[in-house]
């Protein structure tokens, strides 16, 4: 019988040089209210009302938006590229809903009932807005949703990548739209038509490698929230993560063919214009 009575090592998920860069950004605890401090949850889960009560709160006063944009912007910077991008890629996911709750429908093309993720991107990965909305919303109603207002946020974007669900031979309304209204040119990237199964596209593959990172947390691979601001918030928060991770440099070095090849696929286009 084994009589470990080992306990664990460490006091937080995070590791300290992901704490050192996220410590500023968050609202500092009052010691004065009692309670932990905010690094410092049990090893095992904390209660789940007060989990949910700073998710919420945080989510509602844009807490987890500030922390976001400025890891962001210091990424890009760290990276040798501008705080704002002039280009961009657009792509949406669909997730399987477990809980239920509000904007709840069905994706026909993908036979599934749940939410859209509808996500932009920078060059990078990175991202720059995401929309969470319900399954029955079209590619091109959910994507006016994510570029509405996108150039005020980000005046110097003017070029968006997509695929060709967003404009076909039946409908192109969408690129004018984007053009006089969301103030981008919007450019769909085809797929081959000779070529069957998976491809990998100019530009739009980005966006893909961003949805397999959020594929990686176990909260995002299917849709558990009861709120679409919520199921926004928990895809910055994997964002966040991942960004802190990459400027306290623990980021993970490409290992094996697949990711050595995205890698250098990401290298080259970064050194082409626009970024």
């Amino acid at each position: 019988m084994c009589r470990c009575v080992c306990k664990p090592v460490y006091e937080s998920s995070l590791t300290d040089g992901q704490w050192s860069v996220l410590e500023p950004l968050f609202p500092q605890r009052d010691p004065r209210r009692g309670g932990r401090p905010l690094r410092h949850v049990p090893h095992d889960l904390a209660p789940w009302d007060a989990a949910y009560r700073w998710f919420r709160c945080w989510s509602a006063d844009g807490t987890w938006d500030r922390v976001h944009d400025r890891l962001r912007d210091l990424v890009r910077v760290a990276e040798g590229r501008d705080r704002q991008p002039s280009a961009a890629v657009l792509d949406s996911q669909t997730a399987h809903s477990h809980e239920g709750g509000d904007a709840i429908g069905w994706d026909a093309g993908k036979r599934t009932r749940g939410r859209k993720r509808h996500l932009l991107v920078d060059t990078g990965g990175l991202l720059l807005r995401a929309v969470v909305h319900a399954a029955s919303v079209q590619e091109r109603a959910g994507a006016k949703l994510v570029l509405t207002g996108i150039t005020t946020v980000f005046p110097l974007l003017g070029l968006v990548w997509a695929d060709a669900g967003y404009a076909n031979r039946v409908d192109r309304g969408l690129l004018g739209w984007a053009r006089d209204h969301a103030g981008v040119e919007l450019v769909i990237v085809p797929r081959n038509a000779d070529v069957r199964g998976f491809q990998v596209l100019p530009r739009r593959w980005v966006v893909e490698r961003t949805f397999a990172w959020l594929g990686r947390c176990r909260r995002l691979a299917r849709d558990y929230e009861r709120k679409p601001a919520h199921a926004e918030a928990m895809i910055k928060v994997a964002m966040i993560r991942l960004m802190a991770a990459r400027l306290a440099g623990e980021d993970i070095e490409p290992q094996g063919p697949i990711e050595t090849e995205a890698a250098r696929r990401l290298q080259d286009e970064l050194n082409q214009d626009p970024q």
